[in-house]
């Protein structure tokens, strides 16, 4: 019986020491401690207020929780920075000329663009320089604001922040 439960301490331990090859997010372990994502300045020509913060803050929430990296303000492992270059909307679907002669949208589309580099100071060549971007589509007869903004802007992060940590950390 002793053997028996020996076995199965060894057989225990050896999977606890193999779980730090992948975790549940997907990220791949790397060497570095600390990660800082520098403040996104909003660089697009159409400007909406308060979506640069809001573009940092989400992608540090998603490092911090996907990870057990440490937030630092400078000096980190690994460096996020960029802007948002692009926020537009464009009309996606037209709709047939009314009995007043008119056409508009039936859908509009809200794409926003953001320009990241990433800088690895454990390993060099995962630097990298690129672009992610992300849509969201509305009612052609419903503006971009409030809560359809909200759950727009909402919805491109999520992508966003999660594209640029599968490039960055999880390497898919």
């Amino acid at each position: 019986m002793k053997k028996i439960y020996s076995l199965f301490a060894l057989l225990s331990l050896f999977m606890l020491s193999s779980c730090n090859v992948y975790n549940f997010t997907g990220a791949k372990p790397i060497d570095a401690k600390t990660f800082q994502v520098n403040f996104f300045h909003n660089n697009a020509e159409l400007i909406e207020p308060g979506i640069d913060r809001d573009f940092t803050l989400a992608l540090q929430d998603l490092i911090m929780n996907q990870t057990n990296l440490n937030l630092v303000s400078n000096g980190g492992d690994l460096v996020y920075e960029g802007e948002i270059i692009d926020y537009r909307t464009t009309p996606m679907t037209a709709t047939a000329v009314t009995s007043t002669g008119e056409a508009g949208a039936a859908q509009n589309r809200l794409t926003i663009r953001v320009a990241v580099r990433f800088t690895n100071k454990k390993k060099e060549a995962d630097d990298f320089e690129k672009t992610f971007e992300f849509y969201y589509d509305f009612q052609g007869n419903q503006l971009p604001t409030g809560s359809i903004l909200n759950d727009a802007i909402k919805t491109i992060f999520e992508r966003i922040t999660q594209d640029i940590f599968n490039e960055s950390l999880a390497k898919w």
